[in-house]
């Protein structure tokens, strides 16, 4: 049972030039797509199927700058 994908949430990409790097979800756009930004991750928009939720979540206003993100990630 994975944790729910909502803003906050901490993932690990799974594909892509950034496979292995933790990154934040900042908004879910819709079931297939969130946008996600973090130390080593560009704010993008990936695909759900590309990034693990992990049990870990951070607090975050909604529309947060990237450093406040990427700060809350520690």
């Amino acid at each position: 049972n994975l944790p729910a994908m909502d803003i906050g949430r901490v993932c690990l990409k799974t594909k892509g030039r950034e496979q292995g790097e933790r990154c934040v979800v900042l908004e879910v756009i819709d079931r297939n797509f969130v946008i996600v930004v973090g130390p080593n991750v560009k704010r993008r928009r990936v695909n759900m199927n590309h990034i693990r939720p992990l049990d870990e979540a951070v607090t975050l206003q909604r529309n947060a700058s990237d450093e406040d993100a990427i700060a809350a990630l520690g």
